[in-house]
């Protein structure tokens, strides 16, 4: 049974838009405010990472159809679709 799984050597670890590796290792505070920020669209969400991550418009776009199909629930579009973009796994360009 265990032969039906890919040896861990041989898959391609998922690239993740982060920085751990220069991260100091030590406790920080936990991050406050951003409640008291007003709610944007996933569109506008993603506009300050455009530069680093070119496609993530599209796939913005794409999210957002794809949970116009599904009907989110108690979850507003945009929640949804943002819980879907962040799931997409995509090569870096």
């Amino acid at each position: 049974m265990a032969a039906k799984f890919a040896d861990i050597d041989e898959q391609h670890p998922t690239q993740r838009f982060s920085d751990l590796v220069g991260e100091p290792c030590r406790m920080l505070m936990p991050i406050e405010g951003y409640e008291k920020m007003p709610l944007v669209t996933l569109e506008e969400a993603v506009e300050p990472i455009v530069e680093y991550v070119p496609d993530v418009r599209r796939r913005a776009y794409f999210a957002k159809m794809k949970c116009a199909e599904l009907s989110p629930g108690k979850l507003s579009m945009d929640e949804a679709a943002s819980i879907t973009l962040y799931s997409m796994e995509w090569e870096p360009q």
